[in-house]
């Protein structure tokens, strides 16, 4: 019987087991499928509190591991198949196995969705991403594109007009299906273009495999041409990893947990942290700010038990 489980190593998961750890709980941390979330595919995180010069993503995943195991967490691979609530037990399945827990700490994250084109994995944080608040800063004064049609291509590609020259909003519509009021700030923005009823066929790469243009294909006519960008900011949504809790634990109409009050969540002893419940904001400080709440929630409630 464990006291604490973690189900993640982002930075809600690794925060939640610094906080679980110093309290002597020692943490039992599960690396699922993607170990350290999507702040690994970020080459340089420079908003993150206390590093002036800026931190590669995957440095700062690491740092903070180790920083939970010097405290006494411990860590498991594997990734939590299903999840059952056993007469005031909380249990999880990670590789055909039954683990039992008091307190149940989920911060699996959130996937974005990509287009699945070729080399899309390569060129993640080398001219693709997901995140203009994480990486719209390192691409000031060149074209950039954002892929997307809803509010929030809308709120990256306004978001990118205070570094980029030119920011082409591609829609395979054409309309934009985001609320009026965010489609006609982002239409009648002076940097932002839009492309209409486009589609992106390929990423066209430079001699140092970083983005230097993409392939657009009108989807009218048929026609393909080259467009000129650093940077493909891709906007069409995100997934919250909660396969395993679905039917079993609240979760809202977009699919990320919902909490009751704060971290706590329907089923005594379980909390939830970070981007599976976050679908505001998105970032590693706040994901982090939420794994320190939902440790120090489990330790008031295992104290109380």
């Amino acid at each position: 019987m464990e006291q604490v489980i973690i189900v993640g190593t982002g930075c809600a998961g690794l925060t939640a087991a610094i906080y679980a750890a110093r309290a002597n709980l020692s943490p039992l941390v599960l690396e699922g499928s993607q170990p350290g979330g999507q702040l690994t595919t970020t080459t340089e995180v420079e908003n993150f509190p206390g590093f002036p010069e800026g931190i590669d993503g995957s440095e700062l995943i690491m740092r903070m591991h180790k920083q939970a195991e010097r405290f006494g967490a411990r860590f498991l691979y594997g990734s939590v198949e299903e999840f059952e609530h056993r007469e005031g037990i909380n249990c999880v399945k990670v590789d055909q196995q039954w683990l039992e827990t008091k307190a149940l700490i989920i911060a699996s994250g959130a996937s974005a969705r990509w287009l699945g084109l070729p080399r899309e994995r390569e060129l993640i944080g080398h001219g693709l991403t997901s995140c203009a608040t994480c990486d719209g800063a390192f691409y000031k004064n060149v074209p950039v594109c954002v892929v997307g049609g809803g509010d929030s291509a809308c709120e990256e590609a306004l978001f990118l007009t205070r570094f980029a020259s030119e920011v082409y909003l591609i829609h395979r519509r054409d309309t934009l299906r985001a609320s009026k009021i965010m489609a006609d700030r982002a239409l009648t923005h002076p940097k932002i273009k839009p492309l209409w009823n486009s589609g992106l066929e390929a990423y066209l790469a430079d001699d140092e495999k970083k983005m230097r243009a993409v392939l657009l294909k009108d989807l009218t006519t048929g026609a393909t041409r080259e467009l000129e960008v650093k940077c493909v900011f891709v906007a069409i949504g995100h997934n919250a990893n909660t396969g395993p809790f679905a039917g079993k634990l609240d979760i809202d109409s977009k699919g990320y947990l919902a909490p009751k009050h704060g971290t706590s969540m329907n089923v005594p002893g379980v909390f939830a942290a970070g981007d599976v419940a976050d679908q505001v904001y998105r970032q590693a400080v706040t994901a982090a700010g939420l794994g320190c709440a939902a440790a120090i929630s489990a330790e008031r409630w295992l104290a109380e038990q």
